[in-house]
């Protein structure tokens, strides 16, 4: 039998925040090799080069229209580590409960707007769930998606409530918050976040009680869930699962195997005078790293990022505080698409020296270490998943969902926590230094380094979730986590493939953010 030998060049390939070409090498309808390709350039990390230190709470919300506000985290964050301030339990609180806001509306939204209407795709007309996804699923028409992306706008008018407006909020600022709510406002993000359980979380998603939802610890638990009861099982949530299992989306789109989460929503009385070496242990969603067999604690000092295969010159691989601001090659160089060569914005980054997914894949990987402190998330459930299905394109989605719930409950505990009659802001001393400020973005794992010198930004670096997820090769040649999820996808239609799209979807990548 010959071997028929096909490339194919996809254009765009993200549904929001675009500008990401992929191009597929096959064989024999089996992807090979693949490349992605991030076709934009912005240069805020150049434009940050000089200016006042807090002009990155001003500047870097404005990366991203989706997640300004965990832009808006990091850059706060890394100006308390640089100028040792001190945060109350009530700023810590209202920066997690913008976090949180900011992640759960994006739920609903990746789901129904730019995921699952794939799922309505013709090449899975034969499979006999597939007239039920479509009811539900397709875009704009599906009667849940309708649903979805209207309940997804409820969590974000609670940012607003605190934060003044979204997107591109700049409340949180170094020592706190520039918000002082009041019982109102309490009392009203209560009731906008109710609004977002009853409309949709509980009804349309789960078909259950949140409360049922989150005594599910392992595969097997998940699948007695899901026939448990009619409402469970014809819920959103249950034809997800028996329409991906049956459609195979559990079978392509596994990836590099190694997962890296920096953690988010800083405990209250945990985190009161930051610093770096610190926030490990005041973290409520873990962060590490885990390799495949073993967890490992994280250490941003063990991050480096790659630019042989970038539009930038020539540099050795290096730390962010240890990279200079890297310059464009000479334009008669920029867009070629030698593959082999730079064909990318985006840069490579590296844990250790290997690629490494970031997302809420990695997250709920993270969850399920069984060292984990008391005060820590801890649930098993997807290390089982891991082990029983591995990652794919359904469990990378399925995290995602299964944050929600979570999510939830902690908005609604920590608005029950804020002391209307504490303080919100305790101003800081500005002093020269380097500073480090990190979370979870509803994509994955988010940072920012600074340094300052005479009192004026001398480097700033910017690392998005999708930059760990996109980039193109590094310095070895080795793929990044998304060309390595293409790899052995098998394309049934190469003028309609699909799959591709899936891939590269389940990661949810977001350019603006990459190309920062």
């Amino acid at each position: 039998m010959s071997t028929i030998v096909k490339e194919l060049n996809i254009s765009p390939v993200g549904r929001v925040e675009g500008d990401l070409d992929v191009k597929v090498y096959m064989e024999n309808g089996v992807v090979t090799r693949a490349h992605t390709q991030a076709s934009m350039f912005r240069g805020f990390e150049k434009i940050m080069e000089g200016k006042d230190p807090q002009s990155g709470l001003i500047v870097t919300p404005r990366i991203c229209g989706i997640c300004g506000g965990s832009h808006l985290y990091c850059a706060s964050s890394a100006l308390d580590t640089a100028w040792k301030t001190t945060l109350t339990p009530n700023a810590l609180l209202l920066r997690a409960l913008g976090q949180a806001t900011e992640t759960i509306q994006s739920i609903p939204r990746w789901f129904y707007a730019i995921f699952a209407t794939d799922m309505a795709n013709k090449k899975f007309a034969n499979k006999p769930l597939y007239n039920e996804v479509v009811k539900r699923f397709a875009a704009y028409v599906g009667t849940s998606f309708q649903k979805g992306v209207t309940a997804s706008g409820r969590p974000v008018e609670v940012y607003a409530l605190f934060g003044g407006q979204w997107p591109h909020s700049s409340y949180m600022i170094p020592g706190g918050v520039m918000c002082a709510p009041t019982l109102k406002d309490i009392t009203r993000a209560y009731a906008i976040m109710n609004q977002f359980r009853n409309d949709w979380l509980e009804p349309v998603w789960l078909g259950c009680s949140i409360e049922r939802y989150m005594q599910i610890r392992s595969w097997d638990e998940l699948m007695v869930w899901v026939e448990e009861n009619e409402s469970q099982r014809n819920s959103d949530l249950g034809l997800f699962i028996r329409a991906s299992l049956e459609f195979g989306m559990d079978k392509f789109g596994q990836g590099v195997g190694k997962f890296i989460s920096f953690g988010t929503y800083l405990h209250k009385d945990r985190y009161n005078k930051p610093t770096v070496e610190g926030r490990n242990d005041a973290l409520i969603s873990p962060s590490g790293f885990f390799d495949g067999t073993a967890y490992h604690a994280f250490n941003h000092l063990d991050i480096k990022e790659h630019v042989k295969h970038t539009w930038f010159t020539d540099q050795p691989a290096a730390h962010p505080w240890d990279q200079p601001l890297p310059t464009p090659v000479p334009s008669q160089n920029l867009g070629n698409t030698n593959f082999n060569d730079k064909y990318s914005w985006a840069k490579a980054p590296r844990y250790n020296g290997y690629a490494a997914e970031a997302g809420p894949l990695s997250r709920v990987i993270m969850a399920a270490n069984p060292t984990n402190l008391p005060h820590q998330i801890q649930d098993p459930l997807f290390g089982d998943v891991l082990r029983k299905k591995g990652a794919n394109v359904f469990t990378r989605a399925l995290a995602r969902m299964h944050e929600a719930p979570r999510l939830y409950q902690y908005i609604h505990e920590w608005l029950g926590q804020i002391d209307l009659d504490g303080e919100f802001y305790i101003k800081p001393e500005e002093r020269d230094g380097k500073g480090f400020g990190a979370t979870e973005a509803a994509r994955g794992a988010l940072a920012h380094w600074i340094e300052i010198e005479n009192g004026v930004i001398k480097n700033y670096q910017v690392m998005a979730p999708t930059t760990w997820n996109v980039g193109p090769n590094d310095d070895e040649g080795r793929s990044g986590p998304i060309e390595a999820a293409l790899e052995g996808t098998e394309i049934e239609d190469s003028n309609d493939p699909v799959e591709v799209g899936m891939v590269a979807r389940s990661f949810d990548s977001c350019l603006v953010c990459t190309v920062h």
